[in-house]
């Protein structure tokens, strides 16, 4: 029987293959009464499944480590090491288990189940969501004290055409899936940040979830074709639905080999306007992706990536040398490096805070100026690289002129302590302020008197501004880039820096997404940084805008007051 699923898209891409269904995660568990004699057995028991599953983690762990995986990676596992060590969740096992004179499973699962309680009462939507990692870790240890393999079951059948459907995949799995060559994937749960999410758009390719009802509606081997642009599964298509989509396959497959020859061909609009298209990236291997996209420059290194997946912090001449290869392999091509942004779901191990509301706490540059010494290793890491290339410093999560001031401060100091010690570095480096808080964006006369350049966050730029939490798949449907007060920030930010003579670039998701290209074109935007896969097509974009032809029409979106109105002109300004 043939039948539609809608989801979320968060990979683009046509697959059409074969279901493989993941084991379903979720385990019961026997519930019986041990002797007091068999407590320190059944402890023991529990200890060593603990340790089986944390000698797992450490091994993906040492795989990340060794570029094996994206950086991304690095983090969950991190949060899911942390949770394995957590004492609420192995010590109060062992109490149950010796009060309650209960088998190891049934008191983990007891166990698992208040801290989920706890979990719910909690008002922040992210760290509600965290309690899915509680359960997968949990279960991860039911396994091996059940006995179940060590590594997840593959189909002897798996082929190349192969589409993996999941209810939820921990990053522990990911990793372990990783290694055969899936041409989809697909779960029940998820949004656009899941761990799903993440590795298929490093893996470029189609991937939607939430789901919901997948993994239990489609069956091992059932055909599927999997549209992961606009988030549609169809389940054992006829054969003209799959004639139809094998030639959508074609086209688009066509159409990225024509991309490519795009690569050194100039970003300048049809009436001669440049445009600089930059590269975002995390950690140094991403720079041949970055060559091959053709981008002429770093628009944001995301510099926390060093500092995941670790048990120590990086040291000032480990930063350097990964500053410095970036720097290098640019060929004085621009490389803005943002200070670490760590805070939020970015912790460091051991390091983590519950607040109220992460995204709004202790992050960014307020944790940078709250940790003075970490800050001070950091920056002269980048000021001893600057020496090697076109390097410039970023300010991430700015709210105010006094927090410019103290981190030039910290630079200044930084400075002085290198002219000390007779280390040459770029004594001009450029200092720029990320603009993604709106109290940034509307006093950003006073900020900018401060700062040689400005880069636009939308991502939070927009969580922010509209008080929704772009992570919580319940209120995905509330963050609208579109949104008439979205458009007059980032127009507003635009156009004040550009009658300033302020460079200014946007390194959001909106910069590598073509329907907002000529949108920003229109604005006045002449620096866009994206994932370099995400480069040609918006590249492409550019190369077919006439600016005059644009900037009216855009005009009349920023001021359109009717979100119908805005989506007609949208439509017409992209045709």
């Amino acid at each position: 029987m043939s039948f539609i699923l809608q989801g979320i898209g968060v990979s683009e891409g046509i697959a059409i293959g074969h279901a493989h269904l993941a084991a379903p995660a979720a385990l019961e568990v026997m519930h019986y009464l041990i002797s007091k004699s068999q407590v320190e057995k059944e402890i023991a028991r529990l200890d060593n499944a603990f340790a089986v599953v944390r000698q797992e983690f450490e091994a993906l762990q040492k795989s990340v480590t060794d570029g094996h995986a994206r950086a991304e990676f690095s983090a969950f596992l991190d949060l899911h090491l942390m949770i394995l060590d957590d004492p609420m969740l192995s010590e109060a096992t062992h109490s149950t288990i010796a009060q309650t004179l209960c088998n190891a499973e049934w008191a983990l699962t007891q166990q698992m189940q208040e801290l989920l309680a706890q979990f719910e009462q909690i008002e922040d939507a992210y760290l509600r969501e965290r309690k899915a990692d509680v359960v997968q870790v949990v279960e991860r240890v039911l396994k091996a004290m059940l006995g179940y393999p060590r590594h997840l079951p593959v189909a002897t059948k798996l082929t190349g055409d192969s589409i993996l459907v999941a209810h939820d995949l921990s990053p522990a799995d990911v990793m372990q899936y990783k290694q055969h060559q899936f041409t989809a994937f697909l779960t029940d749960l998820g949004s656009q940040t899941s761990h799903t999410a993440i590795v298929a758009r490093s893996l470029n390719i189609p991937s939607v979830v939430a789901l919901h009802y997948a993994h239990q509606l489609i069956l091992e081997n059932d055909a599927l074709i999997v549209d992961g642009t606009h988030g549609v599964i169809i389940v054992n298509p006829d054969k003209y639905v799959l004639d139809e989509y094998r030639l959508r396959q074609e086209q688009l497959e066509l159409e990225k080999q024509k991309l490519k020859r795009l690569k050194s061909i100039a970003a300048v609009t049809l009436d001669g306007t440049p445009v600089d298209l930059y590269a975002n990236i995390e950690l140094p291997e991403d720079i041949e992706q970055v060559k091959e996209s053709g981008a002429t420059g770093i628009g944001l290194f995301r510099s926390e990536f060093l500092f995941l997946n670790r048990n120590d912090l990086p040291g000032e001449d480990e930063q350097f040398e990964a500053y410095r290869t970036v720097a290098v392999k640019m060929h004085k091509q621009p490389v803005t490096i943002r200070t670490f942004d760590l805070g939020a779901d970015k912790s460091l191990r051991g390091a983590v805070q519950v607040a109220a509301n992460p995204a709004l706490g202790l992050r960014a540059i307020r944790l940078s100026l709250a940790e003075p010494r970490m800050f001070h290793i950091q920056l002269r890491a980048i000021l001893r690289a600057s020496k090697f290339g076109d390097v410039r410093i970023l300010i991430p999560m700015l709210s105010n002129v006094s927090e410019i001031e103290q981190t030039l401060n910290h630079i200044e100091y930084a400075k002085q302590t290198l002219r000390d010690d007779d280390i040459r570095f770029d004594e001009h480096i450029k200092v720029g302020g990320m603009i993604e808080i709106p109290a940034a964006a509307l006093s950003l006369d006073t900020l900018m008197r401060k700062l040689d350049f400005l880069s636009i966050g939308t991502n939070d730029l927009i969580q922010y501004t509209l008080a929704v939490d772009r992570i919580d798949d319940t209120v995905a449907h509330l963050y609208d880039p579109f949104h008439p007060a979205i458009l007059w920030l980032i127009s507003h930010v635009i156009q004040s820096a550009n009658r300033a003579k302020i460079p200014v670039s946007l390194c959001g998701e909106m910069a590598g997404d073509k329907q907002f290209t000529r949108l920003l074109l229109g604005i006045g935007l002449q620096q866009f940084s994206m994932y370099p896969a995400q480069l040609l097509t918006v590249k492409n974009q550019i190369l077919k805008s006439h600016l005059p032809d644009i900037v009216p029409l855009v005009n009349k979106i920023i001021k359109a007051d009717h979100p119908q109105k805005m989506a007609t002109l949208l439509t017409k300004l992209n045709d």
